[in-house]
């Protein structure tokens, strides 16, 4: 099955989208019994591996259940030949230079004894006594590392040191496509507007 082109996928750079789609309602109980489990699985991974890139998952069908189905079936080749070409940050050249910044970023979180995560975590907690980070993970592990980040501690001197290898101007390739609809450039009301309820 050979890929077409589209001209536009919901705000990202062309990619290549299969020329046959996967509809997903039987997936679901919108008509009928809901297909078993383990049988959804086993199609949705037959369709992968077949090339199929574009599955139907509308919400009519259901809230998210299409989607829970389609999150336990690997889409690999999905992020590297769509998402990953399409932000300027994942392009080789920024993607090279973006890898000292990070190897930086790694051997102090080695002095520190942290890992990066955690580093970059006690950066936000030492921002102010009123931020709160808010990382989501769904490992017990990857939790309890965050948690572990509460423990680190930076010095003023290691928060100018972290400061200046991450300087915003040193990470190389915009994070968004020009077309992507971001936050980036809106204007938040000033303070002194909001009305207490």
């Amino acid at each position: 099955m050979g890929p077409i082109r589209l001209f536009h996928v919901y705000g990202v750079k062309p990619g290549p989208v299969s020329a046959q789609g996967l509809g997903c309602l039987g997936l679901s109980s919108f008509h009928g019994d809901p297909a078993r489990e383990t049988d959804a699985i086993t199609l949705l991974h037959h369709a992968v591996d077949s090339g199929v890139t574009f599955f139907d998952t509308s919400d009519i069908y259901g809230p998210e259940t299409n989607e829970f189905i389609l999150s336990r079936v690997p889409f690999d080749h999905v992020h590297d030949t769509l998402i990953k070409p399409a932000l300027p940050r994942f392009q080789q050249e920024n993607v090279d230079q973006n890898k000292i910044l990070f190897e930086n970023v790694c051997a102090m979180s080695e002095k520190k004894g942290c890992t990066p995560g955690q580093l970059a975590l006690a950066w936000v907690h030492h921002q102010g006594d009123d931020v709160c980070p808010i990382p989501g993970t769904t490992k017990i592990d990857n939790l309890n590392q965050n948690i572990g980040a509460l423990s680190v501690k930076l010095t003023p001197e290691e928060m100018t040191e972290l400061e200046a290898i991450v300087r915003p101007e040193s990470v190389k390739g915009e994070r968004y496509c020009s077309n992507m609809p971001t936050f980036k450039n809106t204007e938040s009301p000033s303070l002194s507007s909001w009305k207490a309820a």
